[in-house]
């Protein structure tokens, strides 16, 4: 008589068990598909990191900022936080809203919309994914401006943080609103319009301080220059600026309002 084997796995090892994953599981999943297809994008590389690095670098060597604007600061102590509001920028605001322009045009909320990621783990691992791109960002060019003579202060740095944090979210609210509502090839064109205007006249490379009165308060108002001047205010001057930190705030709850209300699947 032929003895079975005994089994090498007990009953129901294989058994099938359904259903989605665990939330925190998606979202890190989904925050690092999101942020390797941000780093894996030769548009994308341009945009958030070979330009900002290319500003850093040629404002701070060259002698084209006024001396007006730099006051008693080096340039490149002066120009190194506008750089990194500017990457804040262009990572969270133009590339995000660029990537989810054509995601809608190619289909791609619709078909995961129709998988277990539940909508708001859609918007989340974006923003998550952006927050890892600012953080790479931060690192790299606060390297280089290391290298060209950028020292500032450990308490600088942390209080650059909550900025940084609180930019992105606000950056990436308005690239939502904007991907989410408009037709890909119209948010491609105004998405660099809105960061070439933002980056000439919106607080980052002119100083609110060098303009008139009236436009200088317009311009702290603005995202661009509310993050400008708070990464300044902390890393150069040593004060943490709560006027820039809550226009930062209602921007991105305002913007964050509205995208939920106006984004759409295709």
């Amino acid at each position: 008589m032929t003895t079975l084997p005994t089994p090498r796995f007990t009953a129901g090892t294989f058994t099938p068990a359904p259903g989605r994953g665990s939330l925190g599981k998606m979202l890190r999943t989904h925050a690092k598909v999101e942020a390797s297809l941000t780093l894996r994008h030769g548009e994308q590389i341009l945009l958030t990191l070979l330009i900002p690095l290319a500003l850093l670098i040629g404002l701070s060597l060259l002698d084209i900022l006024p001396s007006s604007q730099l006051g008693d600061s080096s340039k490149v102590d002066w120009i190194t936080p506008r750089i990194l509001a500017l990457a804040v920028m262009s990572s969270a605001f133009t590339g995000q809203a660029i990537a989810l322009g054509f995601d809608r045009r190619y289909g791609v909320l619709k078909r995961l919309s129709a998988t277990a990621l539940p909508r708001w783990l859609l918007v989340a691992g974006r923003v998550a994914a952006a927050l890892v791109v600012v953080a790479l960002q931060a690192v790299i060019l606060g390297a280089v401006a290391a290298l060209l003579g950028w020292s500032p202060s450990l308490g600088g740095i942390l209080g650059a943080i909550p900025f940084l944090i609180v930019g992105t979210l606000a950056f990436g609210a308005l690239g939502l609103l904007l991907g989410g509502a408009l037709r890909a090839e119209a948010v491609l064109a105004l998405a660099n319009i809105v960061w070439f205007v933002l980056l000439l006249a919106g607080g980052i490379l002119l100083a609110p301080s060098t303009m008139p009165s009236g436009v200088a308060w317009i311009v702290e108002l603005l995202p661009s220059g509310a993050l400008a001047e708070g990464l300044r205010s902390v890393l150069l001057d040593g004060s943490f600026g709560w006027g820039p930190f809550a226009v930062l705030v209602g921007w991105g709850v305002v913007a964050g309002a509205l995208a939920s209300k106006t984004t759409k699947l295709t």
